[in-house]
């Protein structure tokens, strides 16, 4: 069975680079018969958004791309919290350090950040001098006795064997030429993403990892554990990066980009998953209206291509109107539609709303009907331009009296029309 992971972090809400991600980790592991794994990294405790974790669960399942194994669900290799784990790394950590393969290093902060100063004050890409590398052992056991406070950093070795990327091809980075040692576990007892994500693909038995290409770079690093912890890769494939129309990085201070707002605005998230496939590559057609079964259908791993893919928000409106269509034509998802709008009318229009029959089903459904194909959005139904559908028309005393008695009358029926 082949298993994919995504693990993105507890530090914000999840975005649109991050569904993307999800996306093709889950559309791999159903178009193979794999498992779709959502492990949540929470180890950087003083960027934990409260909530964040939650919401990044409830969004994917919103989106349709629920994981097999989670957080919430559980499965057979749990948990799936990083920071109900720290157990296993503390293990695998004190492993490397026992054959040799990493140490600890007790260099302070404020050397650390010297050390930083100066490499960019030389116009050095900035590193750490591997210093502690060279302590002898009963320097070590000296310090760890004062309890010194102290990280556990993995020795960078050369002679990095190439890998076969999905998307990229052969790869090899000699990180030990440009790179210092990393850290592998915090003085918090809480391990870098290196370790902790070589740990977990391992314990859970993961075949398959597709992340975002700035971990391209970093692969060889994440190798080079394997190696020496014994343990067998699983395969990587990164995934170009999502940029906006212009070529520039999707920002997370832009809060338009996080799937809650799109959810909001009555983005429908079949549109939203097609628009970011649309834009990309990896399918074997590249047409719009695709659901979930025709992406999985048309999936082709060999077709993702290394260039960023460029995404046009802009034509948002036009996936989500063709996609809209398919629903109000869908039974089913025509009464989840009917529900939504009927929450909507009532949340826009409160106690205007004097006549209960426009919340009915049947009327709703009608107008859905009628106005089929020239919204965007059911939001579109509860704007202005529609106030008439929901509210009747209300007339001022000095407006009554203005008018003819025959007028009156007229003004006071009730009439609807519904082009």
């Amino acid at each position: 069975s082949w298993t994919v992971t995504v693990m993105p972090h507890c530090n914000g809400f999840l975005h649109l680079g991050g569904l993307r991600t999800a996306l093709y980790n889950y559309i791999y592991a159903k178009k193979y018969g794999g498992s779709f794994i959502l492990r949540m990294e929470d180890t950087d405790q003083s960027r934990l958004v409260p909530g964040a974790a939650e919401s990044i669960e409830d969004m994917l399942e919103w989106a349709g791309i629920p994981p097999d194994e989670s957080p919430r669900g559980g499965g057979q290799y749990g948990p799936y919290l990083q920071s109900q784990r720290l157990s296993l790394y503390s293990q695998a950590a004190d492993s490397l350090v026992q054959t040799g393969k990493a140490y600890h290093c007790f260099c302070s902060q404020q050397r650390l950040e010297l050390l930083k100063r100066e490499a960019l004050r030389s116009g050095q890409t900035p590193r750490y001098d591997n210093r502690c590398r060279h302590l002898r052992p009963d320097q070590v056991e000296e310090k760890l006795d004062q309890k010194v406070p102290h990280v556990i950093r993995f020795r960078l070795e050369s002679g990095v064997e190439p890998f076969n990327d999905l998307v990229f091809g052969w790869n090899r980075h000699e990180v030990a030429q440009v790179e210092g040692d990393p850290v592998v576990m915090k003085a918090d007892g809480f391990p870098t993403y290196h370790l902790a994500n070589v740990v977990d693909d391992h314990l859970m038995k993961v075949s398959h990892v597709l992340r975002g290409s700035e971990w391209l770079i970093s692969t060889s690093k994440h190798l080079l554990l394997y190696r020496a912890l014994g343990w067998k890769p699983p395969v990587f494939g990164h995934l170009p990066l999502l940029l906006n129309r212009d070529g520039s990085k999707l920002s997370k201070r832009q809060g338009d980009i996080y799937i809650q707002s799109f959810q909001r605005s009555g983005a429908l998230p079949e549109a939203l998953l097609d628009i970011t496939t649309h834009c990309g590559s990896g399918f074997n057609s590249n047409r719009v209206g695709r659901k979930m079964e025709e992406l999985i259908t048309e999936f082709n791993p060999s077709k993702i291509t290394t260039h960023s893919a460029l995404l046009d928000l802009d034509k948002l409106a036009e996936f989500n109107k063709i996609h809209l269509q398919q629903r109000i034509d869908d039974a089913v998802q025509r009464d989840w539609l009917v529900r939504d709008l009927q929450g909507r009318i009532q949340e826009v229009y409160g106690t205007q709303v004097q006549d209960q029959d426009v919340l009915q089903p049947d009327y709703i459904t009608r107008v859905l009907h009628l106005r089929k194909g020239h919204i965007s959005s059911v939001s579109d139904l509860v704007s202005s331009e529609y106030s008439y559908l929901w509210v009747r028309p209300s007339f001022s005393d000095q407006q009554m009296a203005a008018l003819s008695s025959e007028t009156q009358h007229i003004a006071t029926l009730v009439i609807r029309y519904v082009p």
